[in-house]
């Protein structure tokens, strides 16, 4: 073990990205997601053992700096976008933020640790849902996606109850390495060790409270389902909205042909609810409907759910999705709840919730963006909606990442979840998190799925109280930034 100052910081860093690579792996497209379970403790070992004292909090931002570059990277590299300097950002906050967290821990014999470092984490994933820039992207609960036996709580404690339980077992694990690297090595012979019944005590909490809650989450997943109805995406090869904004009007008028020609398709296998992506068309079809939509809808006997805009004034226009009932009739409008605003995106007829009872069941509508945002999506389920459409056009960068957002809302709000996207990734997920069936194409492509979705009697904890274990666990952290001069006071007395 090195001694030197130098030595301690080449490892310490080199621990901290070591940290990074583990969690960025956790994510899409590696989904190694076992690696979420102990991703963190390099770097709590770097943090709060070796790297040199004054130099601690370093370590904490060359971890979250290099994981969220590797994570965000992919998406806006190149674009020119600002948001390719956020991990820049969330380093340099990082840097003055846990500059006193290993001095604070030291005085407090580690008492907090877990407690602190849980709260901290979750409080700050809340206070990202609202900042429009930030949403839920990177919760380190999306690396469980592919696990819905798994995640099953989140109808009760929401997204951030899956992460507070990530949280707890790398923070116990890190407590127990530092218990272990203090036995082994006393880099700095004056500094207060973690007490091993301490460590112990945590490591059992954490162990039992792992196992308590997998077996509720397959007494939750394993829960009888409800009836099935039959629904379906199309996601042509290219977006009609990118088309028609890059003056490709030939290619959107062959895009919007081999669409009726899909729904058609989809119909003929039996789905009654079919969905096209978001800016599908570039007008409002209550106003005019050259496809005849409303005609199309009586052919087939489904409901369609249309996404379109339609220009406000030259800088505004509305982001919209409408359903048509099988009788061809307009049900109703949605506005864009959260509109991509460093964008360029408006959404002027936001902040009205329709749902829609029909024979099906009831059927609701967001768009895009609103499936990284908690809130949308609830306040449908607050109404009863059982299967919410969900029109979308994404880009090549999070081909891998956004759909995993539909599985978690669907947990959430018990809501089945059908996205059509533009082109790059489209997905039916049911309400326990099931991805029935998905089409995840990088480069674009064609597809028309098809799927039985179960409907759910709708409603769940987590949509009657919304993210009330987000909020509790931000109370806490406040109560470690305001508390912190009489912990460390009660400590030492």
């Amino acid at each position: 073990m090195p001694t030197s100052t130098i030595g301690r910081v080449i490892l310490g860093l080199a621990l901290a990205a070591i940290s990074a690579g583990l969690l960025l792996l956790a994510f899409p497209p590696f989904n190694l997601w076992f690696l979420v379970w102990f991703s963190f403790v390099p770097h709590l070992l770097a943090q709060h053992r070796i790297m040199p004292p004054r130099l601690t909090s370093v370590a904490s931002a060359v971890f979250n700096g290099l994981w969220l570059w590797g994570y965000l990277g992919p998406i806006f590299g190149g674009s020119g976008n600002f948001m390719v300097y956020l991990p820049l950002i969330v380093a340099g906050i990082s840097l003055l933020a846990d500059s006193g967290s290993r001095r604070f821990h030291a005085r407090t014999g580690f008492r907090w640790f877990v407690v602190q470092g849980l709260v901290s984490w979750v409080g700050i994933e809340l206070i990202r849902t609202f900042i429009p820039i930030a949403g839920t992207w990177g919760f380190v609960a999306y690396t469980l996606h592919g696990q819905p036996w798994l995640i099953q709580p989140a109808s009760i404690l929401g997204i951030f109850g899956v992460s507070a339980l990530i949280i707890l077992v790398n923070y116990a694990l890190g407590l127990a390495a530092l218990r272990l690297l203090d036995r082994r090595w006393r880099l700095d012979p004056d500094a207060p060790t973690p007490a091993s019944r301490l460590a112990r005590r945590w490591l059992i909490g954490a162990g039992v409270t792992l196992v308590a809650w997998t077996g509720l989450s397959l007494a939750l997943f394993l829960a009888p389902q409800g009836p099935t109805v039959r629904v379906a995406a199309i996601q042509p090869a290219a977006s009609p909205i990118i088309s028609a904004n890059q003056g490709q009007e030939e290619l959107v008028a062959q895009t919007h042909a081999r669409m009726v020609a899909q729904t058609r398709e989809a119909a003929a296998q039996g789905a009654q609810v079919i969905v096209w992506p978001e800016g599908a068309l570039q007008y409002d079809p209550q106003a005019q409907d050259p496809l005849g939509l409303a005609d199309l809808a009586r052919e087939t006997g489904s409901y369609l759910v249309i996404g379109y805009v339609a220009d406000v004034s030259e800088h505004v226009f509305r982001n919209e999705a409408t359903v048509i009932s099988p009788e061809g009739v307009f049900l109703g409008v949605f506005g864009k709840d959260h509109p991509v605003t460093f964008g360029g995106e408006t959404s002027p007829t936001r902040g009205t919730y329709p749902v829609y009872e029909t024979p099906l069941g009831v059927l609701g509508t967001i768009i895009c963006y609103d499936l990284d945002f908690t809130d949308t999506a609830r306040k449908l389920a607050r109404q009863g909606a059982q299967l919410i459409a969900v029109p979308s056009n994404d880009w090549s960068g999070i081909t891998y990442k956004h759909y995993t957002h539909v599985v978690f809302r669907a947990v959430e709000n018990r809501t089945a979840m059908v996205k059509a996207d533009g082109g790059y990734d489209s997905a039916v997920v049911d309400p326990y998190g099931r991805v029935l069936t998905l089409a995840t194409y990088p480069e674009g492509g064609e597809a028309t799925l098809v799927a039985d979705v179960p409907l759910s009697s709708g409603g769940s904890i987590a949509a009657r109280l919304g993210d009330w274990f987000g909020w509790l666990c931000l109370a806490g952290l406040a109560f470690f930034v305001v508390g912190e001069r009489w912990l460390v006071k009660r400590a030492t007395e």
